[in-house]
């Protein structure tokens, strides 16, 4: 094709077209976009072909200035591009920087599964978390828990429960190790253990328990969060946390864990005594077996920030 420019021109005196058509069609015609499209592609295209796109340059410009202004689209977050086509001008749309950033963002939070978690634990993040001599160790194993598994995430590797007073970061530490090993593309599940076991009671009822259940016992990073921090029937500690416990031990599955209780005080203050306040050591240590078999206790102590 010949010069670019002087083509346009020529399409728009000899066509008879009306007058609306032909000043809509000058604007699209004298397009920096389609000018520069047409001149880089004119070996591909006829001046008959360019003609017979009319309507695809025209659908161009309209959609191209709609998405720079952020307005409505035929295609919401797609942009719209000029491309050649068996020597015929079309109009093709590609998801937009945007788009792109948000479908990372979702396949990111989807790898951080929660129930019943704050919703602080999406911002977690290692850089925000600010150690002092009392929650130094804790972040440094923290760290190498993430590293040893990313490393060699095939191998069982012990992960931590996480001990100490209210508001100290236990939590939060635990949604900054989700959240990095989201970004390595890991998937982790994060639990509020007491609302969890409220939701086994309920799912008795409504004949699912044994599905919600598997979800959580067979997740492959489970966070148990809160442990201890309500009271815990018999048949939560030995159906729920006991079956979740004992399937995790058997595959190796990394297991962290967040309470206020010590590991010596979950099992002689909490897990040993029923609801009917008798006490079944036996029971209680079993459970704490499978604990210290999954996890390495970590105390965490210092002021609570939540009322900082």
């Amino acid at each position: 094709m010949e010069n670019v420019r002087k083509v346009l021109t020529e399409l728009m005196s000899k066509r008879k077209l009306d007058t609306k058509f032909q000043n809509l069609m000058s604007s699209v015609y004298e397009d920096a976009d389609v000018l520069a499209f047409c001149e880089a592609h004119k070996a591909e295209l006829s001046s008959d072909s360019v003609a017979r796109s009319a309507s695809k340059l025209y659908e161009y410009v309209q959609e191209r200035d709609k998405f720079n202004r952020h307005e409505p689209t035929l295609m919401p977050g797609y942009q719209p591009v000029l491309i050649v086509n068996n020597h015929m001008i079309e109009v093709s749309y590609k998801p937009s920087k945007q788009l792109l950033a948000d479908e990372k963002q979702r396949e990111f939070n989807s790898r951080v599964k929660s129930v019943n978690m704050p919703k602080m634990i999406r911002r977690a993040h290692f850089e925000d978390f600010y150690p002092d001599e009392n929650r130094q160790s804790a972040l440094n194993a923290a760290l190498d828990f993430v590293q040893a598994y990313e490393t060699d995430p095939h191998h069982f590797h012990k992960a931590l429960y996480l001990s100490g007073s209210f508001g100290v970061g236990k939590t939060y530490l635990l949604g900054a190790i989700a959240n990095e090993l989201a970004s390595q593309e890991f998937v982790s599940t994060l639990v509020h253990f007491p609302s969890f076991a409220v939701e086994m009671k309920n799912a008795i009822g409504e004949n699912n328990l044994a599905e919600k259940l598997n979800i959580i016992k067979e997740a492959p990073i489970l966070m148990l969060d809160d442990v201890g921090a309500d009271a815990m029937s018999s048949w939560v500690r030995d159906e729920v946390l006991g079956v979740i416990l004992e399937y995790r031990m058997q595959n190796e599955l990394p297991t962290f864990f967040s309470s206020n209780f010590s590991m010596d005080q979950l099992e002689k203050e909490h897990l040993q005594i029923n609801q009917r306040g008798e006490s079944e050591p036996l029971k209680a240590k079993r459970l704490m077996e499978r604990i210290k078999f999954l996890a390495t206790e970590v105390t965490m102590v210092g002021v609570n920030r939540r009322q900082s």
